[in-house]
């Protein structure tokens, strides 16, 4: 009987409010926190709600029934435990797991009263069976969430009173965010939906939002959620404690997406250039697809320096940047003989266009020029990974293609190349450019095969394609750069190539290539030479005379080759540990031919009256044709050779396959018309791979059969008839990288938790504070973002903790003349320790054996200190000697709350 009052009540608050639907299913996002003694002060329900019946007032039915509503939609609700209904207390109580839904308002909490004569609703939570609060209100209006202690809500004027607020700003589809403004405050007052007023409240980054290891203090402030915190009197406050860093009054922006603003700057100073003020500048989104920043250096002796760049993007189309950096840099002052005053700039431009935008024709940009000594003088510190580069080098390419068959791609390339290195003698021209450089091919032609059909056998392989590629090049050097002067040695030309080629196989095995070459050469200008008629000297001059206009000449060449693959396997027996090796190798015999084009060469009478051959297009862009017919035979073999073991892995179902040899290759040739050396020297080169593909080893050289003369030049003689070996080693390099980390020597038999369990015989408590500032244990199979908040409350430190070495060392070996000597022998290496999950150090340097000396070493210590990052880096000697240290919170929205100091690099302008 109690049951069906308990319907009927329910049933006619239904008929007298008119606004209640169904209730909504969703689901709580559960918010790590701590929990806080109960704060709510909405009424609770009576303690005999349960058992107590409800009487039907018929008087009170009436009169709310006149009651004007206010709600404006369906409210919806439940809850796991009950929903009473108190015709006494005109109020709805729900308990454990309460949910309320009424247009975009979203209440979930322990428990809920709602108060149905004032519109109003009371949430707060609920102590579980060990008496810990439990199920805190997440409020959702919008898409502002705030997760309190407790909240009171009024649905007519929408203003609530919120104790204990919980949100965050930023972070993107209300979820708890890495980079996110948290705001905490004690109490909370909502306006409306636009503005906030908090009073004692917390504005922090910190991931923790309940105990911050930072966060700043506001006492009283107006919040417009996705807008801007104002507040009054703030300060910073470390875990707790606060600091002298204070603002009468503070502003914080909180608009989402890219906003205009200044960057900050930092604060330096130089012994040879005084105080410094770096990187500071301004931002300014322009629209949405392109943004402008100006960034600026200034020191108090009068050297400055800025930077701009501007970032654009469209998506499906095409993205890129735009960079230029100028410096004006004054060493010491004025009046004193170490007085120098230098100007240098650098522009760096790069675009690439979306693939789908126009599958027929692209643009793509990447350009790096300026000044030599740009990177090498910078004093700014953004540039120290660029001093090593010796090389500037830019390219900007427009390519079309012609679908139709045959399918014709045309390219336009503009490029640039700068040997900064060679900047150091002004004789030497240190800048290529090609200004531009046009290219086109059609594709392969079949003429005696169906287009779609096989090709196969001698006739339908036979094929042919056009190529042609024209040219302006350019040489210069950086005092004539980006002047008229730079076009004085400009070189024009072109080439026109026709390939054609056929291949069929022979007694199956056999594969046999034939085909050849035409080449058309085109230039607008050459060059005559001859002796200088008006010199009266007996010893006169060669003179160079250049003729403008068109001409051209030809060239051609036959060419054919056989070749085949040999097998070679020699098995052990499945059960030895090396079951087998295997021996690949691919032998060709190549012959090509090529006649001597004197047709285009010319004499001239030298001083004695001798004919002295030239031709006028040597000098050109393209050179000039070979004087000397080839009629050659060349040899080459290829070889692999691999093994086939048995695998440490019981589990394996094959055996493991590991190169001995990944390649090595011999090649040479002879030539038949040749009047003396008809034998060319024997090059090899080779490479494999070891200890589980962590080591690679690559080698080349070249021997010759030849000896030479007392003037290092190579003469008839077989080195074996000059009392030498039969081959002489002239040249060698061998190049060995090795990488191994904290997993290379580890027991490949064990399992996960046997290696686990190994590792934590020897891991123990560090027994150190609990902010991690001293570092913390670290299972070396674990990275840091895969840890969770239990691994790091509760560090522990282990013997065997993350690194890598990275080395290579290259020898080289010179012998063309007999010098005999090793011309090169360097030693780079890098590595990496995680001491901590926060701790990293790592180190780079290199020794050159030859020179004596060291290369640039750099060292470098970085520290997560959770909402900050520290970071020390130091190059301890060298040119580029110099230091930096940074101290900042980790979340973009405050990086500029930091602090920098720096050293500046001991150099000069060269």
């Amino acid at each position: 009987m109690q049951t069906n009052k308990l319907h009927f009540h329910i049933l006619l608050f239904l008929v007298f409010v008119g606004q209640i639907g169904l209730a909504q299913e969703d689901q709580i996002v559960p918010l790590p926190i701590k929990r806080l003694k109960d704060t709510i002060n909405a009424p609770l329900p009576p303690p005999t709600i349960v058992s107590d019946s409800i009487a039907v007032d018929s008087i009170a039915a009436d009169s709310a029934a006149t009651k004007k509503k206010l709600l404006l939609g369906k409210i919806n609700y439940k809850a796991k435990d009950y929903v009473k209904l108190s015709q006494k207390d005109q109020k709805i109580y729900l308990y454990n797991e309460a949910e309320i839904y009424y247009q975009d308002t979203e209440l979930k909490a322990g428990i809920i009263v709602m108060d149905y004569v004032k519109n109003e609703v009371y949430a707060g939570r609920i102590k579980d069976s060990t008496g810990t609060y439990t199920q805190l209100p997440y409020f959702k209006q919008g898409d502002q969430i705030v997760i309190p202690d407790s909240i009171r809500f009024n649905f007519d004027t929408q203003k609530a009173l919120i104790w204990n607020s919980r949100t965050e700003q930023n972070a993107g589809a209300g979820a708890l965010g890495s980079d996110a403004m948290k705001v905490l405050a004690q109490v909370t007052k909502k306006e409306n939906d636009s503005v906030y007023f908090l009073k004692d409240g917390k504005i922090t980054t910190s991931k923790d939002t309940l105990d911050p290891d930072y966060y700043i203090r506001v006492r009283k402030a107006k919040f417009v959620p996705g807008k801007k915190i104002i507040a009054g009197f703030s300060n910073i406050y470390l875990v707790d404690v606060p600091t002298p860093i204070a603002l009468p009054f503070a502003y914080f922006p909180l608009t989402t997406g890219r906003t205009a603003g200044l960057i900050f700057p930092t604060f330096t100073q130089d012994p040879r250039r005084g105080f410094a003020i770096q990187n500071g500048g301004y931002y300014l989104p322009i629209n949405d697809y392109v943004d402008f920043s100006l960034m600026g250096d200034f020191f108090t002796n009068g050297s400055y320096g800025f930077r701009t760049q501007s970032i654009y993007s469209k998506r499906y189309r095409f993205r890129g940047n735009i960079n230029f950096r100028f410096e004006n840099q004054i060493f010491s002052q004025k009046g004193f003989d170490d007085f120098s005053r230098t100007t240098t700039y650098n522009i760096q431009i790069s675009h690439s266009q979306d693939a789908k935008a126009n599958p027929n024709s692209r643009f793509s940009a990447s350009v790096n020029l300026g000044s030599s000594e740009f990177f090498t003088n910078s004093f700014n510190q953004v540039n120290v990974q660029n001093t090593q580069n010796n090389n500037l080098s830019s390219s900007i390419t427009y390519s079309k293609t012609f679908p139709e068959y045959p399918s014709v791609n045309i390219n336009l390339t503009a490029s640039h190349n700068q040997n900064t290195s060679l900047n150091r003698d002004p004789d030497v021209d240190n800048i290529s450019l090609t200004l531009p450089t046009l290219q086109a091919s059609m594709e392969r032609i079949f003429p005696f095969a169906k287009r779609d059909g096989i090709k196969k056998g001698l006739i339908k392989n036979i094929n042919f394609q056009y190529q042609m590629r024209a040219e302006n090049r350019l040489t210069t050097n950086d005092e004539d750069f980006l002047t008229g002067r730079m076009f004085d040695n400009a070189r024009v030309g072109a080439r026109h190539t026709l390939p054609f080629n056929t291949n069929f196989k022979v007694a199956k095995y056999f594969s046999i290539s034939v085909g050849g070459n035409y080449e058309d050469v085109w230039t607008l200008e050459t060059f005559e030479r001859g002796l200088d008629p008006e010199d009266p000297e007996s010893n006169r001059e060669v003179v160079l005379d250049t003729i403008s206009g068109f001409d051209r000449y030809n060239r051609y060449g036959l060419n054919a080759s056989i070749g085949t693959t040999l097998y070679g396997t020699v098995t052990f027996g499945e059960d030895k540990k090396i079951q087998a090796i295997r021996h690949v190798m691919r032998p060709q015999i190549g012959w090509s031919y090529t006649p001597s084009f004197e047709q285009f060469y010319d004499t001239y009478l030298d001083n004695d009256g001798e004919e002295v051959l030239y031709s006028r297009f040597e000098g050109t862009l393209n050179g000039a044709p070979s004087l000397n017919q080839a009629n050659a035979i060349s040899f080459s073999i290829q070889n692999t050779i691999e093994a086939k073991v048995r695998d440490r892995d019981s589990t394996a179902t094959e055996p493991k396959k590991i190169p001995i040899l990944s390649n090595f290759n011999i090649s040479t040739s002879y030539n038949f018309e040749a009047d003396s050396l008809k034998l060319a020297p024997i090059s090899f080169n080779g490479g494999t791979q070891l200890l589980d593909n962590k080591m690679t080893i690559n080698f080349t050289g070249s021997l010759d059969p030849y000896t030479i003369n007392n003037n290092g030049q190579r003469i008839n003689t077989f080195n074996i008839a000059n009392g030498g070996s039969l081959l002489r080693l002239t040249r060698a390099s061998l190049n060995l990288r090795y990488s191994l980390n904290n997993e290379t020597f580890k027991k490949t038999g064990a399992t996960k938790d046997e290696s686990k369990e190994a590792s934590d015989q020897y891991r123990a408590a560090s027994g150190g504070r609990d902010d991690d500032l001293f570092g913390f244990g670290f299972d070396n199979r674990t990275q840091y973002n895969e840890r969770n908040d239990e691994d790091i409350e509760n560090p522990v430190y282990g013997t065997k903790i993350p690194w890598d070495l990275n080395m290579q060392f290259a020898l080289g070996y010179q012998n063309s003349n007999r010098q005999n000597e090793i011309n090169n022998a360097s030693l780079m290496f890098s590595g990496n320790v995680k001491l901590s999950p926060r701790w990293d150090v790592r180190v780079s340097s290199g020794y050159d054996f030859v020179q004596k000396g060291f290369a640039q070493t750099q060292l470098g210590f970085n520290r997560n200190l959770k909402s900050f990052d520290l970071r020390f880096n130091w190059v301890p000697f060298g040119r580029n000697e110099r230091w930096d240290f940074f101290i900042g919170i980790s979340s973009s929205i405050l990086s500029d709350l930091k602090w920098e100091q720096r050293s500046q690099a001991n150099i000069r302008p060269r």
